[in-house]
């Protein structure tokens, strides 16, 4: 599988295995067999709740630890100096490990409603500290964010010693932050894809399914080739074995030209509706 190499020197594998809801069924069932399809990129979340499972699975895999790339994600909720450290050392109980591969910041602000949610600049500050601290400790490789959009980047960036290294955000045909994306090459941090097939809400997209006709693919499958093509990182996930199977074989060439350039330029679709500045965007609730 290819690798990426990091703003730090720190290789990620370019297709990785996303965890979100993936164990509410059948537990680390499902993580195993992510590991028994052949991947070595896993990515979990405090918000997850299935960082244990994680752990047990790669506690029982019998494959070395250092074949793996894990991440982790810090609770929107928990920013702060203090809050960050323990959550860290949280995560890596449950992971059952000494130190993670990747850790971010989900999300820049907390929960709309909450009292530190304008308190937002000086928290992610503060949370970005601790984890500088933590990679000098060796208990993180490499640091990075999601969700952040690039005045929450510019703030952060002002007092960071260490630039993020990624940042992962909804990206898929229809959903592509352009300004976003665009901001964080021009800083060398790398882009990773979540939501990489927009949740099945494109499956009945008309254009998508031409498309996706025309190589004798899905529409989740082309949708995973247009983000590999695109320069993205992505963590498709399933609970499926054939299609974890499946997702690995995804291609960085597949598409012409003309394709990805119609998919570029496709309308809105398949958007989640998440968006990190809740509050000040028209028609959100």
């Amino acid at each position: 599988m290819k690798n990426v190499v990091l703003n730090n020197g720190t290789e990620i594998p370019v297709i990785g295995f996303g965890t979100y809801k993936s164990t509410i069924d059948e537990g680390f069932r499902v993580i195993s067999d992510a590991i028994r399809a052949g991947y070595r990129h896993l990515d979990t979340a405090a918000l997850y709740e299935n960082e244990e499972e994680v752990g047990q699975a790669l506690s029982e895999c019998g494959i070395a630890r250092s074949e793996f790339f894990i991440t982790s994600k810090l609770r929107r909720n928990c920013l702060g100096y203090d809050n960050t450290k323990k959550e860290l050392e949280e995560s890596l109980k449950k992971l059952k490990t000494d130190y993670l591969d990747m850790y971010l910041i989900h999300w820049p602000r907390s929960d709309y409603g909450r009292d530190d949610f304008d308190d937002w600049k000086e928290l992610d500050r503060e949370s970005w500290r601790a984890m500088e601290e933590m990679v000098k400790e060796g208990k993180i490789r490499t640091i990075g964010v999601s969700n952040f959009l690039p005045h929450h980047l510019d703030n952060l960036l002002e007092t960071a010693e260490i630039v993020p290294a990624v940042d992962q955000l909804e990206l898929h045909p229809g959903y592509l932050q352009k300004e976003a994306v665009d901001y964080c090459r021009k800083k060398g941090i790398e882009i990773e894809a979540w939501s990489p097939m927009g949740r099945a809400r494109l499956s009945d997209n008309a254009l998508l399914k031409e498309i996706a006709a025309k190589y004798g693919v899905s529409v989740a499958h082309l949708c995973l080739d247009f983000c590999l093509q695109s320069g993205f990182i992505i963590i498709p996930k399933s609970t499926h074995f054939e299609r974890m199977q499946e997702n690995l074989t995804v291609r960085d060439d597949m598409i012409s030209e003309e394709d990805m350039r119609t998919i570029y330029e496709m309308p809105e679709a398949g958007w989640s509706g998440e968006h990190p500045d809740r509050e000040t965007v028209p028609g959100l609730k």
